[in-house]
Formats: structure tokens, sequence, C-alpha cells
């Protein structure tokens, strides 16, 4: 018999791939750190440790289909504050670039929020 994957799982499958591979690559990845760091948020240093280090463990909780409710609030968080500091002043050049930049932003805040409902308390 063949197991197929529940959408629920898939989508689970995916945002975890996201999290952590983006998580890893901002510890990694110099270029990604600088972008980051020049966003001028406060302690812009320690920020990018602990979006990378919760986008990590958020991640892996979400993947293991542990603590996927709790989990998934942070990550909101993080895409809501990336929206508004990298992609809300693209705006300002119109509403289809502002929307061609943010597409992914977007997806990952519904597939977030469908694990934020579909997840037993």
């Amino acid at each position: 018999m063949i197991n197929s994957l529940s959408t629920a799982n898939l989508i689970r499958y995916v945002v975890a791939y996201v999290f952590i591979t983006s998580g890893a690559m901002k510890l990694v990845s110099s270029e990604l750190a600088n972008v980051f760091i020049n966003l001028g948020l406060p302690y812009p240093h320690i920020l990018l440790n602990v979006t990378a280090f919760l986008e990590i463990i958020c991640g892996i909780l979400i993947l293991l289909n542990r603590s996927v409710k709790n989990a998934v609030i942070p990550l909101i968080g993080i895409m809501i504050a990336a929206i508004i500091l990298t992609k809300l002043p693209v705006i300002n050049s119109g509403i289809l670039p502002f929307a061609f930049s943010a597409r992914l932003d977007f997806v990952m805040l519904v597939f977030l929020y469908i694990l934020y409902k579909k997840t037993p308390a």
C-alpha cells in the first residue's frame, strides 16, 4: 500500500525547509548577514543571531510535528517584520513590483496561518 502525504504534512515540510535553510544561511552567508545588519535595526548582530536561531529551532519543531502551534507564532512575527522592512519600501515603485517582491513572503504567511489553524492545541 502506498502512503500518501497529507496536505498539512506537505505544508509542514515546506515551511520547515524554508525556515531551517533561511536561518542557516543567516549564520553562514556574510552577504545575507550584511543585508540583515543594514536594515537599521537596533543591536543588529544580536537580532541576526536570535532570528536565525528562532528560524532553525521553530523550523525543526515544525518538521518534527512538535509544538507546531507555538513554533508558528514567532515565525509569523518574523515574516511580518520581513515584509515591513524589506518589501514595503518597494511599494514606492508601484503595487505590481511590491506584489512581485513580496509574493513568497505572503505565501509563507498563508502557510503559517494554515498550520496555526489546523494544528490541535
